[in-house]
């Protein structure tokens, strides 16, 4: 799992200094809609709108912004936009499971922009449920300890409802159900330790390991699939070398 996360870690990091912050904010601001849509405007009784709204923060996205985005979905103007979710799956260089997420308004334009990314790039779309059995839905946090003890944050965030757990470069990467991603994140930030990010994440149950020239066309491909305006995220089952990691990160 640990390739998935280093790529997962260095691709939130690259959003925050992205020159396509807007791009990024347009999206949050979709997710926004749709959580508030689906399950009223209060945060506090609406876990995937808390979730959205702690991801905006997250990329630090104004305040203003997120609110704007609140009212468009539970104003009764009728400018609302008629969003809707829509999962599709592919198979990316060295057979590796790709999953995307999207929300749009036109679910034509969508699946055309993303058959014809895979099939630029070298892969495919495959049918519905073709390969999201090879992914579970987790919470996971992001942390930096700092100079905390390794040990006693992993005995907080077994006491918090974690089900795995992995260090690198510095970070720690927690699982768990998706119920107890919100206990993790507070009993971290009790402690001191810093939180990067927390969401609700497809994760791989299984990786596939890349060679490096097949692991720089898959990173190509993700990224292209990223960057659809309908796309909000992408999962993928690729395990990719460090160097070629390295080297993706210092990118821009």
């Amino acid at each position: 799992m640990s390739g998935h996360s280093k790529w997962s870690t260095i691709k939130h990091g690259k959003a925050v200094s992205d020159a396509r912050r807007g791009q990024l904010f347009t999206k949050l601001a979709k997710e926004i809609i749709i959580a508030a849509r689906q399950g009223g405007g209060d945060a506090d009784s609406n876990f995937r709108l808390r979730m959205a709204v702690q991801r905006a923060k997250d990329n630090n996205m104004p305040a203003s912004n997120i609110q704007r985005a609140v009212n468009r979905a539970t104003g009764d103007g009728s400018d609302k936009e008629q969003i809707v979710e829509a999962v599709y799956e592919g198979y990316g260089p060295g057979g590796t499971a790709i999953l995307l997420e999207t929300l749009t308004d036109n679910k034509n334009r969508t699946v055309s922009e993303v058959r014809s990314t895979f099939s630029k790039a070298g892969g495919n779309m495959s049918e519905a449920g073709a390969v999201a059995w090879q992914f579970e839905q987790k919470g996971v946090v992001v942390v930096d300890p700092g100079d905390m003890d390794i040990d006693e944050i992993t005995l907080e965030v077994i006491d918090a409802g974690a089900d795995d757990f992995e260090g690198d470069n510095g970070e720690f990467h927690i699982y768990s159900a998706p119920e107890n991603m919100e206990s993790i994140r507070g009993a971290m930030m009790a402690v001191g330790a810093t939180v990067s990010s927390a969401e609700v994440s497809m994760v791989p149950t299984n990786t596939v390991s890349l060679d490096e020239k097949t692991a720089k066309s898959a990173l190509r491909l993700l990224d292209q699939l990223e960057e659809l305006d309908d796309v909000q995220r992408v999962y993928s089952n690729a395990d990719f070398p460090d160097e070629v990691l390295v080297e993706y990160g210092q990118e821009d």
